[in-house]
């Protein structure tokens, strides 16, 4: 009878031990399944070629191609003004008319000596021919001639200095005068500016000297028309680098054929500096770990982690020089806290990447 009891707390013994590990074991799988990470959702794009731009970016100031002050170089009385502000004039159009009937009067007088000193030296080259004069008498002659008709010509230039006249093809500035006014030799009277197109004056950093040339193309903006570029392009290059600043001072020649910009104005300047086919992605693919830049791909349901090389930017996308093909799909959304190897699922959704693109080129970085 003892053994009979002893068996039975035996087997008691091992039912529980056994009961007790399956429960374990069921706890363990449990366990392990809630630990098991499901697919993380992740958006992907394909890279994709476009014409990359390098731009090198500055500010400057405008000027007129060319820019004078017109001043008097006689003294005089206005008698009439062509000086409307703002007013295009062609070369040569007479701006300022001062009274020139003083000048009008010399140049009759001189007109008149001239005309004399020629009667008398041909009657004297005619009493040469019969040796009745000497030849030194005629050269005499001669040369009053030729002192008269400079003097003629003198009195033609102060006769037309009562003119001033618009040396080129420009606008006209602001003046104070009017008609009736005395004025005197230097006063100015007004501006003249040609503005048909714009020198535009700035400086680019030395770092980017092997790339610049004459004729590159240049796209000015001004802060008073924010939504219009004014195309140009590069036309004159500094021969020195300022030590101070490190940049080359160079021009630009700027359209401006409606004649809205002004001299004297600020504005912003971009260089482009060469152009070429390049694969694109959006810039909030890619991750930034130390020195390192790198993007996750997705492969069979699986992330992998490539390191790219970055070449231009622009706001939304970014070069991509190396690490990259055309059919790798890039993984834009979800790759924060992604680990290379991880599985993910792929969804299609058109509003993962911000619509911040614009007409424009990619920034060299």
């Amino acid at each position: 009878m003892g053994k009979q009891w002893l068996v039975a707390l035996v087997l008691v013994g091992v039912g529980a031990g056994a009961l007790f590990t399956f429960e374990r074991l069921g706890t363990h799988t449990a366990v392990d399944s809630q630990r098991e990470r499901p697919a993380r959702v992740v958006n992907t794009r394909l890279p994709e070629t476009d014409t990359v731009r390098d731009l090198v970016k500055s500010v400057g100031s405008l000027s007129a191609l060319r820019a004078v002050e017109l001043t008097a170089e006689v003294s005089g009385r206005v008698v009439s003004l062509n000086l409307t502000p703002g007013a295009r004039v062609a070369q040569g159009d007479v701006l300022v008319q001062l009274d020139d009937r003083q000048a009008r009067a010399d140049l009759r007088v001189i007109e008149a000596r001239l005309a004399e000193a020629r009667r008398q030296l041909e009657r004297a080259r005619s009493l040469r021919a019969n040796n009745s004069i000497s030849q030194s008498q005629v050269d005499e002659l001669a040369t009053t001639v030729r002192i008269a008709d400079a003097e003629r010509e003198a009195a033609l230039v102060r006769l037309e200095n009562h003119r001033i006249r618009a040396p080129f093809a420009g606008v006209v500035g602001l003046s104070d005068l009017s008609e009736g006014a005395y004025i005197a030799v230097g006063a100015i009277l007004t501006t003249l500016d040609e503005i048909d197109r714009m020198e535009l004056k700035f400086s680019i950093p030395e770092r980017f000297l092997a790339d610049l040339r004459v004729g590159l193309p240049v796209e000015g903006v001004a802060p008073a028309y924010p939504d219009q570029p004014f195309r140009g392009e590069l036309a004159k290059l500094g021969t020195r680098v300022d030590p101070v600043s490190r940049t080359l001072p160079v021009r630009a020649l700027i359209d401006n054929p409606e004649g809205r910009l002004r001299p004297g104005q600020f504005m912003s300047a971009t260089v482009t500096l060469q152009e070429r086919e390049a694969l694109v992605i959006p810039e909030q693919a890619v991750m930034v770990r130390g020195d390192e830049q790198y993007v996750f791909v997705a492969e069979d349901g699986v992330a992998r982690r490539v390191s790219v090389g970055i070449g231009a930017r622009m706001p939304g996308r970014v070069e991509i020089t190396r690490g990259l093909g055309p059919q790798d799909a890039v993984v834009v959304t979800g790759q924060d806290r992604l680990s290379s190897g991880e599985r993910i699922r792929v969804v299609d959704d058109q509003n993962a990447i911000p619509d911040n693109r614009f007409a424009g080129a990619l920034e060299s970085s």
